[in-house]
């Protein structure tokens, strides 16, 4: 669900005071759903009663919301179990957690097992997410928790035991035990980070290995792949990464349709080794290898190299007993990398860090993260095909300060990766969310423009071509792309396809050497303002009218209430060829007085007046420069410069900036259906906005740009603005 001006906003702003206490990393994951597992363990072993989780309930609703939801069928007969109600002596890992421990269930969330198989290759990732020391029987109550990278934090999620059955056998994931948990567990923690187990049903492996490690990972097409595939796939296996691979359905009816080979197309598959043998019978010949494992923990390939097949007798004992090899009907099996890359079609391997997969040498990479938001009518601009709102899209930019190590071809350049990846999209799926189609621009900033902080605009990029950019725009939860540029300071355009599309984001950019990356805009700045000097010009004759009306509506005490404001107002702009509103609302003139009412008698005496009205000609000028139609409305676009150029020529004559954040409240709040802002709301917008910075310096004593306030102080503040 879209969040609401303030509750987005409210909710950055916890993030960010989190990140500052040190929440969000592994050693201080972020509670999910503010969950403490350690108390809520304490309480459940002193009470003596086992944990029944109220925030993922054992409930439709914790399910699914369509085809797992209150209308379906198939909930009709799943019974919530306890492993101690499904089997004698049930155990949280048995043996040790294996890649055999993940059988998939009747829910399509093959991508997410295949990630998981990965995980159990590297203990010490497998051990990040699934923390020791959780059991059946020490310390038992029926509470279990586990950890997940979740966009730039790590957050421990709280879930009980109660596990969806149907003739007491595990609906979704189980294990090849049928007393072993851990696999069926863990996926509930990762249903109940996503809003329930059908927001799991198809996906991306590469989803599910960075939200178990926080890696980045990058795609290859097999028909574009490299020519040292083979050695990048050993080499990321040697480094800990994690790898998927999948064959392209052309139809979608046919997803997870079985061929005549026994592989599954549209469907995930694990990358679990990559070996090179000598065959015995030959000389001098060798074979690579290729192991994958189904989901499913059935099915697999009948071709060369498969359980049983004639080709396994051309190794030595030795040489299978490195490989492992069984004759099993366990999902996993070996197949030439020939036959690999004939039959799949694309593979995804998730690095740690995006160490170059190609060189010998490790790296060390920097990385940094920033969030970001598109919002219709002011940040959702759309990609470069759409010139008028290109420009409005968040701009992060990015100083790239040192050159690699090792230059290819004597060039000085810099290598870095850029990840852009799309929020809560599939927690929103019940709302009806669907991916975005996203994609990013990269353009040089030229040398004259270093240090700046500005938003670039729209004449930039109208005259500027890109340097780079991703290879496309697709509907991935991730779009990532390498690059080689220069060093020098960049500008970083993340989109979506089309404009007024919505939604949240985080941009990640590793480097090899040191770079800086950072959202354009993202502070408020402001200076001290200084009143405005009186004008000592004669009346005119619209000064002359403006005070006969004024004397007229205000009477012998020479103040005017909101009501009178506004009476006064609407007959002033009826004689203003220049002003067209259909009129000032209630509403707008009390926030009016609010700003210009000094002696707090809630109305406004002619001086108070007059530098209003002062203050509403000069705005107008403004709003007629970006009425580039002349249709008196301004689009929301626009907003960025028209307040910039208002707040500039009139708070101080020095001036404040707003961020993004703030540009997109603005927009929320007074853009029309249409993205178009009338006059009323143009000078709403920016009573409201002088009025509430005027009152924060009042309580900034200290100037530092921080206050305190008692919660009768807040009140006041904003009740009356």
């Amino acid at each position: 669900m879209p969040y609401t001006p303030s509750g987005f906003f409210c909710d950055r702003l916890i993030r960010e005071r989190e990140r500052r206490d040190g929440e969000g990393s592994l050693s201080k994951p972020i509670r999910f759903s503010g969950q403490d597992y350690t108390l809520l363990k304490q309480e459940y072993l002193q009470k003596k009663t086992l944990f029944e989780d109220e925030t993922f309930p054992a409930t439709v609703d914790s399910l699914g919301y369509k085809e797992l939801g209150h209308k379906s069928n198939k909930v009709k007969n799943i019974v919530w179990k306890r492993p101690k109600e499904i089997c004698d002596n049930p155990q949280f890992i048995v043996g040790g957690a294996s890649r055999t421990d993940i059988c998939q269930g009747d829910l399509g969330d093959c991508w997410l097992l295949a990630a998981i198989a990965c995980l159990t290759l590297n203990d010490k990732l497998l051990y990040r997410v699934i923390p020791q020391e959780q059991s059946f029987s020490e310390q038992y109550a029926g509470i279990f928790h586990f950890q997940f990278w979740r966009y730039g934090d790590w957050v421990d999620v709280v879930v009980d035991d109660r596990i969806p059955t149907f003739n007491n056998q595990l609906v979704f994931t189980k294990s090849a035990e049928r007393n072993e948990f851990w696999s069926a567990l863990l996926e509930k923690a990762y249903a109940k980070l996503h809003g329930s187990y059908e927001a799991l049903k198809g996906g991306n492996t590469a989803e599910g290995m960075e939200d178990f490690t926080g890696g980045v990972t990058e795609f290859y097409e097999m028909k574009e792949a490299p020519k040292e595939l083979y050695k990048i796939m050993q080499k990321a296996l040697e480094r800990g990464s994690l790898m998927g691979c999948s064959i392209d359905s052309l139809v979608p009816a046919r997803f997870e349709t079985r061929t005549a080979t026994g592989l599954v197309k549209g469907h995930a598959y694990s990358v679990t080794a990559v070996e090179e043998c000598k065959q015995s019978q030959q000389k001098e010949s060798r074979v690579r290898l290729v192991r994958l494992r189904n989901p499913w923990g059935q099915v697999e390939w009948n071709g060369p190299w498969s359980d049983n097949s004639k080709e396994w007798e051309s190794l030595s004992k030795a040489e299978k007993e490195k490989l492992q090899q069984q004759n099993a009907e366990d999902g996993e099996f070996w197949m030439s990398f020939e036959d690999f890359k004939k039959n799949y079609t694309k593979i995804e391997i998730c690095n740690l860090t995006p160490d170059a997969l190609e060189d010998d040498k490790l790296h060390k990479w920097t990385v940094s993260v920033n969030e970001g938001r598109w919002v219709r009518g002011c940040s959702a601009g759309g990609c470069r095909n759409y010139p008028d709102t290109f420009w409005t899209n968040p701009q992060y930019r990015l100083r790239l300060l040192e050159e690699d190590d090792d230059p290819e071809d004597d060039e000085v350049a810099c290598t870095f990766v850029v990840a852009l990846m799309q929020k809560n999209r599939r927690k929103e799926r019940k709302l009806g969310a669907n991916l975005l189609t996203i994609g990013f621009s990269i353009y040089e900033v030229p040398k004259e423009m270093h240090g700046n902080k500005q938003h670039m605009q729209k004449e930039f990029f109208m005259s500027t071509t890109a340097k780079a950019r991703s290879r496309a725009y697709i509907n991935l939860r991730e779009v990532t792309q390498r690059f080689r540029l220069s060093p020098g300071e960049y500008v970083i355009i993340p989109s979506s396809y089309e404009p007024h599309q919505e939604g949240e984001f985080i941009l990640r950019v590793f480097s090899e050497k040191r770079n800086t990356s950072e959202e354009i805009e993202n502070r408020i700045e402001a200076d001290h303002p200084v009143p405005s000097p009186a004008s000592t010009g004669e009346e005119s004759e619209e000064d002359q009218q403006f005070l006969s009306i004024f004397q007229h509506i205000a009477g012998d005490n020479m103040e005017v209430s909101a009501n009178e404001l506004k009476d006064v107002l609407n007959k002033v702009v009826s004689k203003h060829k220049d002003i067209h509103t259909e009129s000032f609302s209630r509403e707008c003139c009390r926030s009016m007085i609010a700003l210009m009412d000094m002696d707090g008698t809630g109305r406004l005496n002619l001086q108070e007046f007059r530098q209003l009205w002062n203050k509403i000609k000069q705005w107008q000028e403004i709003f007629k420069r970006y009425d580039f139609d002349h249709n008196d409305t301004i689009s929301s676009y626009e907003m960025r410069n028209a307040i910039n150029d208002a707040v500039t020529c009139l708070v101080c004559h020095s001036g404040f900036r707003l961020n993004n954040q703030l540009y997109d409240i603005i927009t929320m709040r007074y853009a029309n259906e249409s993205m178009n802002v009338d006059f009323e709301s143009f000078i709403s917008c920016l009573v409201r906005l002088e009025g509430m910075f005027r009152a924060f310096q009042a309580f900034d004593q200290c100037g530092d740009g921080s206050i305190r306030l008692s919660v009768l102080e807040w009140l006041q503040l904003t009740m009356y603005a």
